[in-house]
């Protein structure tokens, strides 16, 4: 599934290409992903211009000059790019924005399981999976303190307590099990036994793992691509996920794997001990 990163590396290619550009047709090829695609709506946005895109935790969120906001996720095997003239539609692509200078912004799911919907700026708050959103992980409000305050007398396990999207956005399960390992915590560590000091060293670390994912263009696992169609390259980096049986990098001890809240989870037995 693509995530934060993932999700910050095409908005932030798409910024690059789409503000100033005019949906001229939208081409539809289904009628639902994990709901109805909003045909009407984005129909409307025609011959309006793109003003900006952002992010909001892995939620594309693409400004029109009308106030509209097309706000796009893409599920767990959903991508955008941005498709040449004459290219053809492949069979998963399912939706097509074409714009002003021929290219067309093109929606990808091979297993529909994005989201495509079309809100006012003014009830953006109100949608049910934008209004209730934590703070943003790279954000000043994702602090030790918030975090520590946050964490008093809770027994959940400390991984799934940081992908709880109530807590903090965007922490995925694959930098999940990276910043615990950085961190030395164990991802089954009731998260409100950690002193301030290690809620400190996580939160900088989450910090640091998600800022490296950025730069390096995201994780490609499967199925993620960036919008020109290359992978990303933080799987190069990882240090635990996905190693199961592979020496420790610090300690030389196999990496396990278990699994925790229905997510394979991946530590170092020696290097997590608590």
């Amino acid at each position: 599934m693509p995530e934060l990163p993932e999700v910050e590396t095409v908005a932030a290619a798409l910024r690059i290409h789409l503000p100033g550009r005019e949906i001229t047709r939208v081409t539809a090829r289904c009628d639902r992903l994990r709901r109805p695609i909003p045909l009407e709506a984005l129909q409307n946005l025609i011959n309006k211009a793109i003003v900006g895109v952002r992010r909001r935790a892995k939620y594309l969120l693409i400004d029109m000059s009308d106030g509209e906001i097309l706000v796009i996720h893409l599920g767990m095997t959903g991508t955008l790019r941005l498709a040449g003239r004459d290219e053809s539609a492949g069979r998963h692509d399912h939706l097509d924005l074409e714009l002003d200078d021929g290219r067309s912004l093109r929606y990808r799911d091979p297993r529909k399981f994005g989201l495509i919907m079309v809100v006012r700026a003014q009830a953006l708050g109100e949608v049910a999976e934008l209004g209730a959103l934590a703070p943003e992980p790279l954000s000043p409000e994702f602090s030790a303190d918030y975090f520590y305050n946050l964490s008093r007398k809770r027994t959940t396990a400390v991984k799934n307590f940081i992908m709880d999207q109530r807590r903090v956005v965007g922490v995925g399960n694959i930098y999940a099990s990276e910043s615990l390992f950085r961190s030395r915590i164990r991802p089954t560590t009731a998260v409100g036994t950690l002193s301030l000091e290690r809620c400190r060293k996580l939160v900088n670390t989450i910090k640091e793992v998600l800022s490296e994912a950025i730069a390096t263009g995201g994780t490609t696992i499967s199925d993620f691509r960036q919008v020109d169609g290359s992978e990303g390259a933080f799987a190069r980096e990882l240090q635990v996920y996905g190693r199961t049986g592979e020496p420790c990098i610090i300690c030389g001890q196999p990496i396990e794997k278990t699994v925790i809240g229905g997510r394979s989870t991946f530590y170092c037995p020696q290097c997590q001990k608590r």
